[in-house]
């Protein structure tokens, strides 16, 4: 079998070489760009806060270890074992006999396109308020500047076809820098533009927390975040909502990950990198939380109000947390035009790495698909979805339709994702083992039956828990304040989408090369064959 260096024959047809990032730290900085997002900033401190503050840590560092990091792992053994995109590597994990198995990669992707057409919209509102940090044009009210002078949201479900221009503009500049970093390829594209952001990232926010640790009422609310509540640890939803967290924070499970790791190169350690990236992603969030709760602290010691007081009135997550809360705090703040670019600056370079990483998967896809080339398929998957997030997302009806898909897409498409595919290749392929040896051939932190136990026993135990609970609140309670028939068509529809494009691109849609005639990368030695009483009996 040729080497990486050159296109090579298996069988009777033509396998061209598979892009590579420039070495180890090309992958590392990429993948932490890709786990470094949105959620970080205004998803973490908050749900800290909420579910016992320092205890948190607990539940939190317990679910990062059992859920996170291993399959975190499996995205790596998957991608890098069968070298393709979700739907490639599905399609070779299924065999001549498990075809449908690539469903589960195309259901990924559909996933992607969903959370992109979303996600570019939320940093075009980054973008448009790091302007407007300049002049603090968001004035006193920002709940009524965002809602109704910036987006103009039209009730819940109206304006759907009024465009807003204030975010137009900045949305299809967030997709022409996207699409141009998509053509230019995984090393000449996606790797240099990590390799700039997330050092500058890390920069701009880390002067944002120094600055916000002099504050005064910073300790205020760093007590308020870690003072531990050790009785929230007996409380189910207090693990769910930690497991919840280091699941969407990591970027696992739908493709990301997966995608990535196809483009390592053949002798790769690949544990050890995974340690960094989740251990990076980790010391973010925390140190996130220090930076928004030291602010939050000031805020509540220049209104001479309790941080209890503030919790009560909502805005420590998420849209409320960053265009709402935020900028009253910021306006209060001395430099407060610095500090305001600092965190809107820090929103859109932590949102445009994820944004990024979700659209190689989409391109990754097509690329092995239909035999295109990245400048290719960067055109063929960014127009369309370009126009779909635009004509969407920058309308009145943008942010309901936004807060509707994001919720179905995280909560419930992803998690279904993770289930499916743990089950899958755990189960139904029995593949623990040679993952398992695959992962361990030249890394060296080794996984064996306690790596298998948590992906195939332990993460889709309490990840079917949390689906279960998700599913059986939005079918009987719903989801506030939004219409059933917005919840019908924007949330539930997204699912049915992704579940029936899957379907369709996996039975109506010829591979333009033969996805099986390849052969894996080999392990390092050689796994040792299996007795045959074994072999019989498979296992994990």
């Amino acid at each position: 079998m040729a080497t990486n260096a050159a296109t090579h024959h298996t069988g009777q047809s033509k396998v061209p070489d598979r892009q590579q990032w420039s070495g180890q730290f090309g992958f590392i900085i990429s993948a932490i760009g890709s786990a470094i997002g949105l959620g970080n900033i205004w998803r973490f401190p908050g749900t800290a806060y909420e579910n016992g503050g320092g205890a948190f840590m607990i539940p939190y560092l317990v679910a990062l270890l059992t859920a996170g990091i291993p399959i975190l792992f499996l995205d790596y053994a998957l991608g890098h074992r069968f070298r393709g995109s979700p739907p490639l590597a599905f399609r070779r994990l299924g065999g001549k006999l498990g075809r449908w198995a690539e469903s589960i990669g195309w259901f990924q992707v559909m996933i992607c396109f969903f959370i992109a057409v979303y996600y570019a919209a939320i940093l075009a509102w980054a973008a448009s308020y790091f302007i407007f940090s300049f002049t603090q044009k968001w004035g006193d009210d920002t709940a009524g500047f965002l809602i109704g002078e910036y987006l103009q949201t039209d009730g819940v479900t109206g304006g759907f076809l009024s465009p807003v221009t204030a975010v137009l503009v900045p949305l299809a500049l967030i997709w022409v820098v996207a699409i141009i970093v998509m053509a230019l390829g995984v090393k000449k594209g996606v790797e240099a533009a990590n390799t700039i952001a997330i050092p500058v990232l890390v920069i701009a926010f880390g002067v944002l927390v120094v600055r916000s640790l002099f504050l005064p009422g910073a300790a205020d609310g760093l007590n308020a975040l870690f003072t531990p509540n050790f009785e929230a640890l007996t409380d189910a939803s207090v693990w769910v909502a930690a497991y919840a967290q280091i699941f969407f924070s990591l970027s696992i499970a739908f493709g990301i990950m997966l995608t990535y790791s196809s483009y390592r190169k053949r002798r790769s350690n690949l544990t050890s990198p995974g340690l960094v990236v989740a251990f990076a992603n980790s010391s973010f969030e925390i140190m996130a939380g220090i930076g928004v709760f030291s602010i939050l602290g000031f805020m509540a010691h220049e209104q001479g109000r309790t941080m209890q007081e503030l919790t009560e009135e909502g805005g420590i997550k998420g849209i409320g947390l960053s265009f709402i809360t935020f900028p009253k705090v910021i306006s209060e703040m001395p430099g407060s035009a610095l500090i305001g670019a600092l965190f809107f600056g820090s929103l859109l370079l932590a949102g445009f790495t994820s944004l990024i990483s979700i659209l190689q998967v989409i391109s990754g896809g097509l690329q092995d698909k239909f035999d295109l080339s990245e400048r290719k398929a960067a055109l063929v998957m960014g127009l369309p979805v370009a126009v779909v997030s635009l004509v969407v997302f920058g309308t009145k009806a943008g942010m309901p339709n936004l807060d509707v898909v994001d919720k179905f897409t995280n909560e419930i498409g992803i998690v279904l994702s993770a289930i499916v595919m743990m089950v899958v290749t755990m189960w139904v392929f029995r593949k623990g083992g040679e993952f398992a040896y695959h992962l361990s051939a030249l890394s060296t932190f080794k996984v064996g039956r306690i790596w298998r136990f948590f992906v195939s026993v332990v993460s889709p135990v309490v990840l079917g828990y949390i689906l279960v609970v998700t599913v059986s609140s939005l079918v009987t309670k719903g989801y506030e304040p939004y219409s059933g028939t917005l919840l019908n068509v924007a949330g539930w529809g997204s699912l049915v989408v992704s579940a029936v494009a899957a379907l369709i691109f996996t039975f109506g849609v010829r591979w333009k090369r033969d996805p099986l005639a390849f052969e894996p990368y080999p392990s390092y030695p050689p796994a040792p064959a299996p007795r045959p009483a074994l072999a019989q009996k498979g296992t994990n």
